[in-house]
């Protein structure tokens, strides 16, 4: 019952130049606004989209929409239908009248697909604005600088090149020129062949394995005996392919496979052939990064004392934060410390790191020490900032940000041509592209155009387009208008009738979707609350109601009646912990009736301890955020609000937590 909220799409570019200036210009204009006018236009508009789309040309009254704001959508269609036979001319025309709409950058990129397609490569350079995204469009870029810049598209084609999985057919062409050039010799494809292996993509691995030489023989053949059996890394030849040049990528691709299928016998082997392997550092610190994060996952205390040998040497964040939590499993609390001080400068100054610093000075005695690092802790805006704070007994630093603007700015805001275009967009139930102009506009606003745009969308009630606003304007302090008061009054009646803190149904909800009540993620959670259609027709049946189907399960209001009472649920389950239910939320009941069983006893422990990151960050997010929801209801303040009870903060997290024991 679960789905990070979808980022919006802001064009074509994977990078480039923001036209702030154009934009700015853009926001001095005004636009005549008239409510029956642009009804009469939206219809026209609407019509001439349709047609535009179907290209209908003659069904265009181009006179009804010539001053309407989304001109330029029915434009764009016309002239992307016109490539690869339109100018490039045409292309940067239209791309500079429309700089601070997608529409340009949409359009650059279709024309860089269709000239690259067509082999109107001058042309494609010519509207070009650096690396287009998409893997495609990338291959015709780097094809057009074949002539005017070869080390250029050398390096871009290697890197479209070295990939295990096939390409686009965009990129034939590139890679046959870079055969030709030599640039992609039998080494090239050796490496490749091993990524594929590697990544299960046996098709491939053959068809590039055919491309061989006989250097290559030896390697094929070492390659097929490890493909039935990886314990034979340790009787294959150590130097394969000419001046051994093939072994690295070999016994790398090998040993990854050996790692995952069985990490005691892999180290076992590794031990024995890496001091005479002729590999390069790449390779063997590939191959060992595998070994030490397997080890730690599965925690094989076999293989610990050659992990703390190995992570000696090595600052990977992700590395030492894995060595940190098999230390506080242990309760090594000097190991704890230890470890953390291996890690970067940058990496431990962070509230997580200080908090776990902090319980371990204090398991060792240096009060001192602890509350010196619990101060450090608070200072977050987070799971372990709260926690920090209440084992200070200070409160919550929230660092809360307001912002406010008069009338007269407001109305120059409603007439920006980004915000007219939007609710056009909306008036004509477009909402995709509604979504794509706001967040595009937001994305090249300044800081204080940013927060006018935010509080735009606060007052006109767009609380998904909101919350997303403040991310993309990195507004973290906005918390008003990072966790609005959206379904306000269905989350407060829910929770009275269910029994359920209606701040954690609220906390829920902006971390299941953002507030997008149409969001429906990859594994078909639907929702404000991310209810899944099986679990909404088993509460349907529950609640005595009709199965909403699986739209029905969209309306704002039924989805949090239903999230509502699962989450009730799962606190009964729990005897009212909201630590485990919202663990059993994301993750599903059966899986922490698991983790309580080999749980630690203390709730931060127990968290630490979670095995899924994704449950581990949701758990501590959600209950974060119903602090700061109660935070803003007591007007901004978090003096008498606590993130947990004093029972959760105390309670053994183990399976004595299960009601039915």
């Amino acid at each position: 019952m679960r789905q990070r909220p979808p980022a919006p799409q802001h064009g074509t570019r994977r990078s480039g130049i923001r036209r702030l200036g154009t934009l700015l210009s853009a926001l001095a204009l005004s636009l005549p606004f008239t409510l029956p006018l642009a009804q009469a236009d939206d219809r026209a508009l609407r019509n001439a989209l349709e047609a535009a789309r179907n290209q209908q040309w003659e069904r265009i009254d181009q006179r009804a929409i010539a001053d309407h704001p989304l001109a330029g959508y029915v434009e764009y269609h016309r002239l992307r239908t016109r490539l690869p036979q339109a100018e490039p001319g045409q292309v940067l025309d239209f791309i500079e009248r429309h700089a601070d709409s997608p529409l340009g950058e949409w359009l650059r990129g279709q024309a860089i697909a269709q000239y690259g397609y067509a082999g109107r490569y001058g042309s494609l350079l010519a509207v070009a604005d650096g690396e287009p995204a998409g893997t495609a469009r990338q291959c015709y870029y780097y094809s057009a600088l074949l002539g005017s810049d070869p080390q250029a598209a050398a390096e871009g084609g290697l890197s479209l090149w070295m990939v295990g999985h096939s390409q686009p057919d965009a990129c034939d062409n590139l890679f046959r020129a870079l055969r030709d050039r030599g640039v992609i010799g039998e080494q090239q494809i050796w490496e490749r062949k091993m990524l594929a292996w590697q990544a299960g993509e046996t098709g491939l691995a053959s068809f590039l394995g055919r491309q061989l030489g006989s250097r290559w023989e030896e390697a094929r053949q070492a390659k097929a005996r490890l493909s039935g059996d990886f314990a034979a890394v340790t009787r294959v030849p150590t130097c394969l392919g000419p001046e051994c040049r093939g072994s690295g990528p070999l016994f790398a691709a090998a040993m990854h496979g050996f790692t995952r299928a069985d990490t005691e016998a892999a180290l076992e082997a590794w031990r024995k052939i890496a001091p005479h392997l002729p590999i390069e550092r790449q390779h063997h610190e590939a191959i060992e990064r595998d070994l030490i994060f397997y080890t730690l996952v599965r925690d094989i205390r076999h293989n610990r004392g050659w992990v703390d040998g190995a992570l000696a040497g090595r600052s990977d964040a992700d590395l030492l934060e894995l060595r940190v939590r098999a230390a506080l499993s242990d309760r090594d609390w000097r190991g704890v410390l230890d470890w953390l001080a291996r890690m970067t400068p940058e990496t431990r100054d962070d509230s997580r790191w200080h908090y776990w610093a902090a319980r371990a000075h204090e398991r060792l005695g240096d009060d001192a020490q602890a509350r010196e690092a619990y101060a450090l802790a608070a200072e977050g805006r987070n799971f372990f900032g709260f926690a920090a704070a209440d084992r200070l007994g200070q409160p919550y630093a929230l660092n809360l940000e307001r912002n406010g603007f008069d009338d007269s700015y407001r109305q120059q805001v409603s007439r920006w041509p980004a915000v007219q275009r939007t609710e056009a967009l909306l008036r004509i139930d477009e909402p995709g592209l509604a979504a794509s102009e706001w967040y595009a506009a937001v994305e090249r606003a300044g800081e204080r155009e940013a927060r006018a745009l935010a509080d735009y969308a606060a007052r006109r009630g767009w609380h998904a387009k909101l919350v997303q606003t403040t991310i993309t304007g990195r507004m973290w302090d906005a918390l008003d208008w990072r966790f609005p008061e959206a379904y306000r009054e269905h989350f407060l009646h829910w929770g009275r009738m269910t029994g359920v803190d209606p701040y954690l149904l609220m906390g829920i909800a902006r971390r299941e979707s953002a507030y997008n009540p149409e969001a429906v993620s990859p594994a078909g959670a639907r929702g404000l609350m991310q209810v899944m259609p099986g679990t909404a027709t088993q509460l349907a049946r529950q609640l005595g109601i009709s199965d909403p189907g699986a739209y029905g399960v969209l309306d704002p209001e039924l989805n949090i009646r239903l999230g509502s009472t699962y989450i009730r649920d799962m606190l009964n389950r729990y005897s009212g912990n909201r630590l485990a239910a919202a663990a059993a939320y994301n993750a599903g009941p059966g899986r922490v009736d698991r983790w309580l069983a080999d749980a630690p006893e203390e709730f931060d422990l127990f968290v630490e301890s979670i095995p899924f990151r994704e449950t581990r960050l949701y758990v501590q997010a959600v209950l974060s955020y119903r602090a700061i929801f109660e935070s803003l209801a007591n007007g901004g303040s978090s003096q008498g609000v606590s993130m947990l009870s004093p029972t959760e903060k105390t309670v053994r997290y183990d399976r004595s937590l299960l009601a039915r024991n």
